[in-house]
């Protein structure tokens, strides 16, 4: 079942695209995560949510600080709540800006998401759904560290 159109820059247009399930209801918490971000900075919100492989949906909001350094990604919080849910791993992602749109997660929050990706993670991104080896090709992960271990 295909979710609501999302709009996705294409040669500087705006054009509406047909997302398949889940990412129209990811979509459709995300923007309200969007809508509840603490962003008086930047005034870039963004809200961010995640399928999990039990099912769950979790999300996040960016947590904007008078400290920069210390300022949350949208993805940190959904990361949060994973972990203090149960854990888990995620199937899919969807993230926004305050306009409602699809954004591609940061470099930093693409290395949060792989950790804890399923296999074959789906991420929405402003081209379309793209798997996260695509997003974040050679990820450095757990395996990387063991392997260090191995030969030491």
């Amino acid at each position: 079942m295909a979710g609501p159109a999302v709009p996705i820059p294409e040669n500087g247009q705006v054009r509406d695209h047909r997302i398949e399930e889940p990412f129209g209801q990811l979509l459709d918490v995300a923007r309200d995560l969007a809508s509840r971000a603490y962003a008086p900075y930047s005034h870039y919100p963004v809200g961010a949510a995640a399928l999990v492989d039990d099912g769950r949906i979790v999300s996040g909001c960016n947590v904007e600080n008078a400290g920069y350094g210390v300022t949350l990604c949208a993805e940190c919080g959904l990361i949060s709540e994973l972990i203090a849910g149960g854990g888990g791993k995620l199937t899919a992602f969807a993230c926004v800006n305050g306009h409602g749109e699809a954004i591609m997660p940061c470099g930093r929050c693409r290395q949060l998401l792989s950790e804890h990706a399923a296999p074959g993670l789906q991420i929405l991104t402003p081209l379309g759904v793209q798997g996260m080896d695509t997003v974040l090709p050679q990820a450095f992960g757990p395996n990387d560290i063991e392997e260090k271990r191995r030969h030491d």
